[in-house]
């Protein structure tokens, strides 16, 4: 399977064995040479695709859901490996996900397309933090979509009363702090708690509508549903987003 491409090439045997023996021990398949595909794992498959791809040399590697049929467990492993294998490779790579939690943990850049567009082209930690349109926001991790406008200094501030606002802004559910009822600048009612494992995700009835909040689970006991809480939040923290491009 490795030496297929090498062997279309009409690569000289020796050449064939040697380049082979190095992308495999690359994707730690060494020990397993000799194995039939049935005898290996789906992510050792995987690793059997990847160094197929990278023993020809190419100027571009191209990746297209590689993930894709891969359990939680492993396309986690998987995500990790292609960056190490990418790193030392030094090749450049584009890959092709729908999955943002993968795009944002290896990529050096992130290209977001919506109806076939770019919308933003940026690192991973920028495209996350300062999102430019509110399918962006959404698209890329979770968000709360708030109404807002500018105060008299020009900065941009939720507006509490009912109507919408001039603005469209985004508050990321871990930016928010819950407090006891009374506290904050909005009070709140827990709908619904979600155990996330590292984290307790909160849906949270507020007068500006249902916000999802995002705590992280410290071995406290969680919140109950119908529990009085405060929201706040640091004012920088809000993102004011473009409207949404799509075109026919």
């Amino acid at each position: 399977n490795v030496a297929f491409g090498l062997r279309m090439r009409k690569v000289p045997a020796a050449d064939i064995a040697r380049r082979v023996a190095t992308v495999l021990d690359l994707v730690r398949l060494a020990p397993h040479t000799e194995r039939y595909p049935r005898e290996l794992s789906g992510g050792q498959r995987q690793r059997v695709a990847l160094a197929r791809a990278l023993v020809i040399e190419p100027p571009v590697l191209l990746l297209d859901e590689p993930l894709s049929n891969l359990d939680a467990n492993l396309r986690e492993e998987m995500q990790f490996e292609i960056r190490r294998i990418q790193c030392e490779v030094g090749i450049t790579t584009l890959m092709v996900t729908h999955d943002q939690a993968e795009a944002l943990s290896i990529s050096d850049r992130v290209v977001v397309m919506q109806a076939g567009r770019v919308t933003q082209i940026d690192e991973p930690y920028k495209l996350y933090e300062h999102p430019r349109t509110r399918f962006i926001s959404g698209f890329v991790g979770k968000a709360n979509m708030l109404a807002g406008d500018f105060d008299d200094a020009g900065c941009p501030q939720v507006r509490h009363s009912s109507g919408d606002g001039a603005l469209t802004l985004s508050l990321r559910p871990e930016k928010i702090d819950m407090l006891d009822a009374g506290n904050g600048r909005l009070q709140g009612r827990v709908l619904v708690r979600y155990f996330l494992g590292s984290q307790w995700l909160y849906r949270i009835e507020t007068a500006l509508g249902e916000l999802t909040v995002v705590r992280r689970n410290d071995g406290s006991a969680p919140l109950v549903e119908g529990t009085a809480v405060g929201l706040d939040w640091q004012a920088e923290l809000l993102r004011v987003l473009a409207a949404d491009e799509v075109h026919a």
